[in-house]
């Protein structure tokens, strides 16, 4: 309690140093204290993916009951079966004429839809910037500034970050036998025939085509040129030593590339049943969350490459007819508050996702939380050093269908 409360503190106190941002960082609004005062006694209505009980009920008491207890904030949790819901609702009103008073006021949101929105300009903003835990974000971050490849320009604000990793089983191998790049894995590859294999790329295994994608920065020489909108010209030049690369792993793949497993799960029972010796994860606890469905054993452990891991934040934005803006961008705020974030990464939280905020920008007693939360994942998750220093941002959605395309013509088919 003591820590808590010496952490509340110190989140008063910057919240009194920046209570005078200049106005034109939250449009509509003097100053962060103005914003404080008009979401007090309101309901704000957060619309989110609705599918995860556990998610549903991490938001209502981990996020709602600060709000009312510390923001006298009432948080109305709408669950949707898909965020493109809560866009189409904000489209219908607004072609209704309905550009004030509107029916959502934060939506957790994924690149296409931002996209769509933004390009509308249906959104509030720029404001991201503008609140106060804002400058624990590295905006400077590709991963950060760029929504798989459109540019956020403070029109959301991130909540959190998942990031690929692999596993291996620490029963039969040891860490000094792992490769740490493509290169290295053409190496193992080869050395132990019929022991690898990876997920088909194809809709609805994305894992598999993010696979796929990092093996295309490291053959590429980096990610850089592939940031920001989508390039075919680009992945058409630089496409067919990737598709060289995987062609002369086959021989050397678990059925001679015959077959590849359709799902992270499938790939998870190779794994599990010996048959292979890696698998993958995008969960910041690494194998735990899966170790504890009963998928692997164990001995399981995350590790990471040391490059071009790819990434990926999640948001919040704020429509522009939104009826109540100060109570969404408070939400935004409390999202980026180091003592949630080091909750929510916890997987008995319901969440268990990665931080959106940079440790080293944070007030010691704060740091020292953050990095106890990183300790509590485990033997089974990733160095999160080592991980942080991988990390890769993802391509423009278009690069979705262009690599499933790609391999499906050039790899599987050939």
């Amino acid at each position: 309690m003591k820590r808590l409360s010496a952490l509340f503190m110190l989140f008063m106190a910057a919240l009194i140093f920046t209570a005078g941002a200049a106005a034109s960082d939250l449009p509509g609004f003097r100053d962060w204290a103005d914003v404080l005062r008009q979401a007090r006694g309101t309901t704000v209505r957060w619309y989110l993916w609705g599918g995860s009980t556990a998610i549903n009920n991490f938001v209502d008491t981990f996020y709602g009951d600060v709000l009312k207890t510390e923001y006298g904030i009432t948080l109305r949790r709408v669950p949707v079966a898909d965020a493109r819901d809560a866009v189409n609702i904000v489209i219908s009103e607004t072609e209704a004429g309905r550009r004030t008073e509107g029916s959502v006021d934060l939506i957790w949101i994924n690149g296409q839809n931002f996209f769509t929105l933004r390009q509308a300009d249906l959104l509030y903003g720029p404001w991201a910037h503008g609140i106060p835990n804002a400058a624990l974000v590295d905006w400077d971050n590709p991963a950060v500034a760029f929504d798989f490849g459109y540019p956020v320009e403070g029109y959301e604000s991130p909540w959190s970050s998942s990031q690929f990793q692999f596993i291996y089983d620490s029963a039969r191998m040891t860490e000094k036998d792992l490769p740490r790049s493509f290169e290295e894995l053409t190496a193992w590859i080869v050395r132990n025939p019929g022991r690898f294999t990876y997920v088909a790329p194809g809709p609805g295994a994305f894992q598999g085509t993010r696979f796929v994608k990092q093996a295309l920065y490291e053959v590429s020489g980096g990610f850089e040129e592939f940031v920001g909108p989508w390039n075919q010209e680009l992945f058409a030049a630089r496409s067919p030593a990737l598709w060289n690369l995987l062609n002369d792993w086959e021989p050397y793949l678990w059925r001679r590339g015959r077959a590849y497993p359709a799902t992270e799960n499938e790939l998870h029972q190779l794994f599990a049943n010996g048959e292979v010796d890696f698998t993958i994860t995008l969960a910041t606890a690494g194998a735990g969350p899966a170790i504890a469905a009963g998928l692997l054993p164990k001995t399981a452990r995350a590790f990471t490459f040391d490059r071009y891991m790819i990434g990926d934040y999640n948001y919040v934005a704020i429509p522009a007819n939104a009826a109540n803006k100060a109570a969404a961008l408070v939400i935004a705020d409390l999202l980026l508050r180091p003592d949630r974030q080091a909750g929510q990464i916890l997987p008995e939280s319901g969440f268990g996702l990665g931080y959106a905020i940079e440790i080293e920008r944070t007030a010691p007693a704060q740091r020292r939380l953050l990095e106890d939360s990183l300790t509590k994942l485990g033997r089974s998750a990733a160095d999160p050093l080592r991980l942080k220093a991988a990390f890769a941002p993802d391509m423009a959605p278009e690069s979705q269908a262009a690599v499933e395309r790609g391999w499906e013509a050039n790899v599987l088919r050939k």
